[in-house]
């Protein structure tokens, strides 16, 4: 069940999530000029989006236990996903690129189940503030260990000719929050989620880009086919620390992505990249299918 929203009130030293999540989100002094936005803990049905993330469509395990196995339990027939509350790697210790489904709301194994992870909500608080360049960011105010999971990213579930419609529209100064999450599947589809936490959304909206992150995100499943977008800990991150993630989703990613160094000269939309690593590229990534005129393009209407 979706928890409900809250239109964030401007004051310093507020809960940014208004009691929403497990863990309060605390603001720096400044935050009262952030923009105004709805805080959402999950996804919530945008326009052209679907399926709804609000309904439950996935039916639940038979396993009548305090916590479920690989072997038995329909909801792991990927094999497990999470060690102890860390996610497994593969032996090369990246990313596995198999898909993850959490148990959900219809299984019949306790709410402690080794396989309910990203549904427990925040576990580590985190904090809200002013970056010096790249306008509002979010950092920790404690230890997160590797393979932890720290926050989604969530927000409105949008059809691809609506994010088209919404990103067309953005000026240069305006902050992009669209994502366009792109997996490919074995028999060559491609799967597309796009998400938009402009105006609904969480704590996840204030994350910055980093061409050397400390957060890598992974597509899983709980309740339907519309993924939380959840983002974990790819090493042990200080408190203090700010948290970032690749924005490509070229990090420790084995999906194929395109190059985007050549761009068309003069593209207004290929913004500069503040995140001062010594593998800066200069610039944020820039996804142009989404500028694609959408008569033209030839989409899958199966994606999500």
């Amino acid at each position: 069940m979706l928890r409900p929203l809250l239109k964030v009130q401007r004051q310093s030293g507020m809960d940014v999530s208004g009691g929403l999540e497990e863990v309060s989100v605390s603001a720096g002094p400044q935050f009262e000029d952030a923009p105004a936005f709805q805080y959402s803990p999950d996804h919530v049905a945008g326009k052209e989006g679907k399926p709804d993330p609000s309904e439950i469509s996935f039916p639940g395990c038979s396993c009548h236990s305090a916590s479920c196995v690989a072997s038995s339990c329909s909801c792991l027939r990927y094999g497990e996903n999470y060690n102890g509350l860390c996610i497994k790697s593969d032996k090369n210790g990246l990313n596995f690129c198999k898909p993850i489904f959490e148990c959900n709301t219809m299984c019949q194994c306790g709410e402690l189940c080794q396989n309910r992870v990203i549904q427990r909500g925040l576990q580590f608080r985190l904090e809200v503030f002013k970056t010096a360049k790249k306008g509002w960011g979010l950092r920790t105010l404690e230890f997160i260990p590797k393979g932890r999971f720290v926050c989604e990213y969530a927000g409105e579930i949008l059809g691809f000719k609506e994010a088209c419609r919404r990103i067309q529209l953005q000026t240069p100064s305006d902050a992009n929050y669209i994502i366009a999450v792109k997996e490919h599947l074995s028999d060559g589809h491609i799967m597309e989620t796009f998400v938009d936490p402009t105006h609904i959304g969480n704590v996840g909206r204030f994350l910055n880009h980093s061409c050397e992150p400390n957060l890598f995100m992974v597509p899983v499943r709980i309740d339907s086919m519309v993924p939380k977008l959840a983002l974990f800990a790819d090493r042990d991150i200080c408190a203090e620390e700010e948290l970032t993630y690749d924005y490509s989703g070229r990090y420790r990613n084995y999906s194929p992505v395109k190059d985007q160094d050549n761009l068309p000269e003069g593209e207004a939309s290929k913004k500069l990249c503040y995140c001062g690593t010594k593998l800066c590229t200069g610039f944020l990534p820039f996804d142009n299918s989404l500028f694609c005129n959408s008569d033209v393009r030839s989409h899958n209407e199966e994606t999500l």
